[in-house]
């Protein structure tokens, strides 16, 4: 039961990705594609996290929390730089 819902929250995972990916590649304005990247490092950590789950290996849960904190610095610098004007 327990392997059931993990493959289905790793399938809702995959749409999701294919969501926001879709809305960063049309996103019409520059705020919108940096909170569709914000929301692509979401969805990639979480598939590490399935990974990490499926492969029953517990480095790849350092990679998550490595790769979360440099995106979301990268995403503050990118923000205060949109702030600044182009």
């Amino acid at each position: 039961m327990a392997e059931a819902l993990v493959s289905l929250a790793a399938i809702i995972a995959g749409v999701a990705f294919l969501l926001v990916l879709w809305r960063f590649i049309k996103g019409p304005s520059p705020v919108d594609r940096i909170i569709a990247f914000d929301g692509l490092t979401i969805v990639s950590i979480t598939g590490i996290l399935f990974a990490a789950l499926a492969a029953e290996r517990g480095i790849y849960l350092d990679v998550a929390l490595v790769y979360a904190l440099l995106s979301f610095l990268g995403v503050i610098v990118v923000a205060r730089f949109l702030e600044r004007g182009f």
